[in-house]
């Protein structure tokens, strides 16, 4: 397994690194739970916006190891509630899911006057990447 490459970053910057849909897997007790979110890849992580009291929250909160899949990556982590989208502790990051998500972040789906309203941040601690026949098994732990 290698650390996070100049390569491997770059290929996941330019797949992930916008609007993606991934697959988020987490434990609810000894049986996984999966679903489908938006998330936005950078440095090492996914960003989610969420609502603090979903069950992926609650199992998170529970057992904070998580799974994650896109296209051609598959990958673990650590599943981290970042608190309110609206603190300002969150102000960089929130503005960039505000960017990024530009699409449908108002369509009505999220309450950012809701406290519960809040930044999912998935810490990957280790995956495998395939890029043009080439496999990669990625250590993003520093």
């Amino acid at each position: 397994m290698e650390k996070l490459s100049k390569e491997t970053a770059a290929i996941l910057t330019e797949w992930f690194g916008q609007d993606t849909i991934i697959s988020l897997a987490t434990l609810d007790g000894d049986r996984p739970s999966v679903r489908k979110v938006n998330g936005y890849y950078e440095d090492g992580a996914f960003y989610v916006i969420t609502y603090g009291l979903s069950d992926k929250m609650r199992q998170i909160a529970r057992n904070p190891v998580v799974g994650v899949c896109g296209d051609w990556f598959a990958a673990h982590g650590e599943g981290v509630n970042l608190g309110y989208f609206g603190r300002a502790e969150n102000a960089e990051i929130a503005g960039k899911l505000q960017k990024v998500f530009a699409a449908w972040i108002d369509n009505g789906h999220n309450n950012f006057e809701d406290e519960n309203t809040c930044i999912l941040c998935i810490r990957l601690t280790d995956g495998v990447l395939y890029c043009h026949g080439a496999r990669y098994d990625i250590d993003f732990r520093n």
